[in-house]
């Protein structure tokens, strides 16, 4: 009898175990974050890639960063401030919306940041209206004061302008880095700083996914410039958003 029991313990205590494992291992269970930037790495990308080259406000100061696996979950995000009022609360939801995008629109062999999408999704361009395609989930945000929210979640949400870029490891694209808080060309300079921080730029190198200015003459890739507006350590040539004149 005792005996009986023991035996039937075992198989109980291993069936429960398989089952756990089950669980575990299932994709919509876990999510794939392995090898991608965690939010410690992502504060320090981001404090290590602000200085005065970066153009904008802040210089890069005060960003919010986020970072999506292959499937568009959020793995992780963080500011590069302590406190994390002292960035756009808008920025959190940009951030991922940015990361959501870089990775939803590249490939192993076509990087597009988000910066090369802006002429594309304007009015009289092909991909005009893409951005309703997609909607972000406001659920999967959170207050300053919280956690970044979302986590192992997709929080959607599409952005045509600069600081989102795909990441990439081995030649095969794994993911996106968002970048949020300053301005949009800023933010561009930022994401691809950190992204080579944490070493994980694209086969083609950190600047074949660059953001285009007027100044470089037209393309369909083309965005245009902003306030006090640096590109890779040097004043872009007319780098100043056009001024309004009326409305």
């Amino acid at each position: 009898m005792i005996r009986r029991f023991a035996v039937s313990l075992v198989a109980v205590v291993t069936l429960a175990v398989l089952i756990a494992a089950h669980f575990q291992l299932s994709p919509s269970a876990a999510t794939n974050c392995h090898g991608l930037p965690t939010a410690a790495d992502i504060k320090a990308a981001l404090v290590a890639a602000a200085d005065p080259t970066i153009g904008g406000l802040f210089n890069g100061s005060r960003m919010w960063g986020a970072v999506v696996n292959r499937d568009g979950e959020v793995c992780a995000a963080a500011t590069s401030t302590d406190d994390r009022t002292q960035v756009w609360p808008g920025s959190q939801a940009i951030a991922k919306a940015k990361a959501y995008t870089a990775n939803a629109f590249s490939l192993d062999s076509l990087a597009l940041s988000t910066a090369m999408l802006y002429t594309f999704t304007q009015p009289g361009h092909s991909l005009w209206s893409l951005g309703q395609s997609n909607l972000l989930n406001p659920a999967l945000l959170a207050p300053p004061s919280g956690n970044a929210g979302g986590t192992n979640q997709i929080a959607g949400g599409l952005i045509f302008f600069g600081g989102g870029v795909a990441l990439y490891r081995a030649g095969k694209i794994v993911g996106g880095l968002g970048v949020s808080g300053d301005t949009s060309c800023a933010d561009h300079e930022v994401a691809k700083r950190a992204r080579t921080t944490v070493a994980l730029d694209p086969p083609g190198g950190p600047l074949v996914d660059d953001i285009s200015y007027p100044s470089d003459g037209p393309s369909v890739f083309m965005h245009p410039a902003c306030l006090n507006t640096f590109r890779n350590g040097v004043a872009v040539a007319g780098g100043t958003e056009t001024p309004a004149t009326s409305y």
